[in-house]
């Protein structure tokens, strides 16, 4: 599962545009000689226009480089599409221009935290709070951080070449050291199929099933969380290797696929690809999708499992990664990833879905309902 899915009240677009909606960034604006630009950045960001919107707000404060509010907005556009050091960079300036500017510094703590510097990301927080005593957004997040924070401080590290692995204490030891194998096999196993590899060390933090509740607060079906980190609970592991095999390359694919594509992928085109990376065989998947009584059609998995009561989540799970496995045998794994990063430019979902696959997307949706019932 996803972050994006699993912490509904992350502090993003939604948060930011609220804000500019009110007014506070178009007072801002006027005072700017790039205000003109700069108003028609945000617009381009309520529009969906993140490449331009980002052109607009690097012109503005070429304009005018004092205007903090321009630099939320390049910092927000970065975000969008997945440029998250960038985004950071623009944010900070933003917080030094104006340390009030609460949007800001929640965004700039949400990306540091998603980037693995926690301490910076609880600094970041502590000093929004100051500006914001009574903000209880903050102060939960902050309270979570601090508990993530005090627990990780007692973890031990078995690192890789492309993993960092956190466990507590020389019990786990064994555990650990089995779990780096799995992700480096399916480091090149994955990234070779996709032909993408992440550009990054990724974080792996081994809980106990407590703390994994604890800390992720994912629903109890969730197996393990990606949400920046890999996280997962051991429940087990060492008696059951292989299902720790499963749940590692399930979240080691949604951190590829982030990497591919920040932004604009359908839940069930993520979770698909993960299960089918997880295991290949879908057998489990086909039979389940022909016992159930109906089906939960596609545009339904588009944004999130969350909303499904929990007795539809593996039904939606075979959905996914039936629907993946289709979409491979019709277009193959090149056509996949050339669709992943199409949505990564911001292209819109169904015009590159048929562009990809020479199929149009409510054609795919018909024909794979015909398959589900076969």
């Amino acid at each position: 599962m996803t972050r994006e899915v699993l912490v509904p009240r992350i502090v993003a677009t939604g948060f930011v545009l609220l804000w500019v909606i009110s007014g506070a960034v178009a007072q801002g604006l006027a005072e700017s000689s790039g205000a003109v630009l700069g108003r028609q950045g945000w617009e381009a960001i309520r529009a969906g226009q993140i490449t331009e919107a980002s052109r607009l707000f690097h012109d503005a404060i070429a304009d005018n480089a004092r205007d903090a509010t321009l630099f939320l907005g390049a910092g927000l556009a970065a975000h969008l599409q997945g440029q998250e050091m960038e985004a950071r960079t623009a944010l900070q300036e933003a917080v030094r221009l104006n340390p009030k500017l609460t949007a800001a510094a929640l965004l700039l703590g949400d990306i540091t935290y998603r980037m693995g510097d926690l301490e910076t990301a609880v600094r970041t927080y502590e000093a929004a709070l100051e500006v914001e005593p009574n903000n209880a957004q903050i102060q939960g997040r902050l309270e979570s951080w601090r508990k993530e924070a005090a627990l990780h401080s007692r973890f031990q590290q078995n690192l890789s070449p492309h993993f960092t692995v956190l466990f507590e204490g020389p019990a786990e030891q064994r555990l650990a050291a089995a779990a780096v194998d799995a992700l480096e096999a399916a480091y090149w196993r994955i990234g070779t199929a996709l032909l993408a590899y992440p550009p990054t060390v990724i974080t792996v933090v081994l809980y106990t099933d407590e703390q994994f509740r604890d800390i992720t607060r994912s629903p109890a079906w969730a197996g393990g969380v990606f949400d920046g980190k890999i996280r997962v609970p051991m429940r087990g592991a060492l008696k059951d290797p292989r299902q720790l095999e499963k749940v590692l390359a399930h979240e080691f694919t949604h951190a590829l696929v982030k990497s591919v594509a920040p932004r604009g992928v359908p839940t069930w085109l993520d979770e698909g690809l993960a299960v089918v990376f997880e295991m290949g065989d879908v057998k489990w998947a086909e039979r389940l999708a022909r016992q159930a009584p109906s089906l939960v059609p596609l545009p339904r998995l588009h944004d999130g499992f969350l909303s499904l009561p929990a007795d539809q989540v593996p039904l939606a799970y075979a959905e996914s990664a039936l629907a993946v496995r289709m979409l491979i045998e019709r277009g193959g794994i090149p056509a996949l990833t050339a669709l992943l990063q199409d949505l990564a430019e911001g292209q819109e979902f169904t015009q590159a879905f048929e562009r990809r696959v020479f199929l149009s997307y409510p054609e795919f949706q018909a024909l794979w309902a015909r398959r589900m019932r076969e």
